[in-house]
This record gives structure tokens, sequence and C-alpha cells, in this order.
């Protein structure tokens, strides 16, 4: 029986090895050059002898050849299988692509409940603003008291101001570690703003307007004290790309919530799917967009303490973050 078996694999692999050669070749120039490594008629033959070599390991399973052979075909159709579907495009022009085209359509598909959530946002900001006020005790109710830190409407001007301008050297880092703690509050408010748009996109709109509620206590406090353009220069620094990707996070989470409310003629699964894909490219650029912020409040705001300058940054970076929005995507390759 051994005979036989030994019989039979050498004549199945002398009809056929030739195929598995050529293919071999082709595989092998492939993974050394990629496509450039091959011309038109040997790529138009690639996919051909990748099919013929499935068949043979088809074939040699089902009548038990020789395990080498069995081996050696396996591991011929898993590099085939990389060969022919493989990615052809390069990794740093889909990181292109994506920022130059899927990242804006994505964002223009969402434009409604971008603008839904930036308004949400503003309202939650302008209430904070009227009842901290005309109340100044409720800011302790409207702000978390690890993000107000020593701030309030007890603390001095000139308390509140040397937050504003003081460097992370200074003995107790109060702005280092309040820098921190609102990056951090920013950025989990964000994504949980998209993560709960699939809740009808109720608790998305309550975040939003929460934080508008926080920015807008903290802003009524500064301006009581005659510090508004200063807090501003403090804030925005950093703020018009952090705001930014939190409103483009909650309108991501909106959009989620429409399709749960109205799926449409395709039904609830298949449009939530769809949304679900749009809300991760949005997402996917909010994370850029919160390393921006990250790297201009840790380094930016620390070390650039001339509030003209800070208000300087901060309207390039609306400027540029507008234009990159507003400027059409050419289309995809």
């Amino acid at each position: 029986m051994a005979d036989t078996g030994d019989l039979k694999s050498t004549r199945f692999r002398r009809e056929r090895e030739r195929v598995w050669q050529e293919f071999d070749t082709l595989v092998t120039r492939f993974e050394k050059s990629g496509l450039r490594g091959l011309d038109s008629n040997e790529l138009a033959r690639l996919p051909v002898l990748y099919r013929a070599v499935l068949s043979s390991l088809s074939v040699a399973r089902s009548i038990s050849l020789d395990r080498n052979v069995l081996t050696h075909l396996e591991n011929l159709a898993s590099r085939g299988y990389f060969s022919v579907y493989s990615p052809r495009t390069p990794l740093r022009r889909v990181f292109v692509q994506f920022f130059t085209v899927g990242f804006r359509r994505a964002v223009r598909q969402a434009r409604w409940h971008i603008g839904l959530a930036a308004f949400l946002m503003a309202l939650g900001g302008v209430a904070g603003f009227v009842v901290t006020a005309q109340s100044p005790d409720l800011f302790y109710t409207l702000v978390p008291p690890g993000l107000a830190g020593d701030r309030g409407p007890a603390s001095s001007t000139e308390d509140l101001y040397d937050v504003l301008v003081t460097g992370p050297e200074i003995e107790g880092g109060q702005l280092s570690v309040f820098a921190s703690f609102l990056f951090t509050h920013n950025t989990r408010i964000g994504f949980l703003a998209l993560a709960l748009g699939f809740a009808l996109g109720l608790p998305t709109a309550l975040l939003l307007f929460q934080n508008g509620l926080i920015l807008g206590a903290m802003l009524a406090i500064y301006t009581a004290r005659g510090l508004f353009v200063d807090f501003s220069g403090w804030l925005l620094i950093h703020g018009v790309t952090e705001l930014a990707a939190i409103i483009l996070c909650g309108g991501a989470g909106l959009f989620i919530g429409h399709r749960v409310i109205f799926p449409g003629r395709h039904g609830r699964l298949s449009e939530v799917m769809q949304a679900g894909r749009v809300a991760a490219r949005i997402a996917i650029g909010a994370v850029v967009l919160f390393l921006i912020a990250g790297v201009l409040e840790g380094f930016g705001r620390q070390t650039v303490i001339d509030t003209s300058a800070r208000l300087a940054i901060a309207a390039v970076t609306l400027i540029l973050l507008t234009a990159y929005f507003v400027w059409p995507a050419r289309r995809a390759p």
C-alpha cells in the first residue's frame, strides 16, 4: 500500500508540478517587488494559477496523498492568497486618502447632526453662563469638583488669573493638573457621546448640553472678574480642536441615533450598520484632533503665556479646520 501511495503522489506531482513552480515563481517575485515585479500578462496569469493550486490542494486532500505534497501545496496556497487578495494600496496612501476624502466625506454625510451637536453644546454654554452669572453658588452644582479645582466664585481675581499664566514648573503644578484633567474629561465626553448614540441619541444630547454647561459656568466666573479675554485665550489655544472633536463625536452619535429612530427603507439593522461605518470614520478623525489638542494643551498653552499669541494660534487653527472641511473633497482614486 505504501508503494502504491508513493507512486500515486509521484504521478500526481509530476502532472501538476510545472503549474506549481510557475505560480511559486510569480508569488516570489510579487513578494519581493510587489506589482512592479510582474507584467500585465503575469498579473492576469496569477489568479488562474492560484485557482489551479487550490484545485490541486483539494484533490490531494481528498485522495490522501503524501504529507509532504499536502504541506507544500498548503504553504503555496497561503502565500498565493496574500498575493492575490492583499491590499494593493500602500499604508501611506491609505492614510492620505482617508484624510483627504474619507474623513471629510463622512463629516459631510453627518453635517446636520454635527450642526445639531454644536447647537446643543452652545445652548448648554449659554445656559451655564446665565445661571452662574445670576447665582454664582450654582457654579459648584454645574462644574464637577475635580474639574473646578480651587477655582470658583470664592476665588480671588489674582488666583484666577494666576491659573491662566502659571507654567507647570510652579509649585503645585495647578495648570498642568487642570489641563490634564480637562483633556481627559473632554476626550471621555467625546467618545461617550459617540458610543451612546445607539440609545436613540438622548444620552449624547445630554452629554453635549452638560459639557456646554460646564464651559459656560467657567466662563461666567472669569467674565465676572474681567478676565473674559484671558480665559478665552487660555481655553481656545487647544479648545478649537478639542471642542471640534467633541462636536464631531456627538454629531456621529446623533447620526446613529437618528438611524435607530428612523431606519428608512433599507431596514433598521442595515441603516444602523451604515451609520456605524460613517461614525467610525468620524471617530478616527476625532482621535487625531484630540491628539493635536493634547499637544497644544500640553506644550503650546503652557509655554505660550501671552493672551494675544494664544488667540492668534486659536484663530489660525480655526481657519485651517474650517478650510479643511469646507474645501471640496476630491474623488478617491
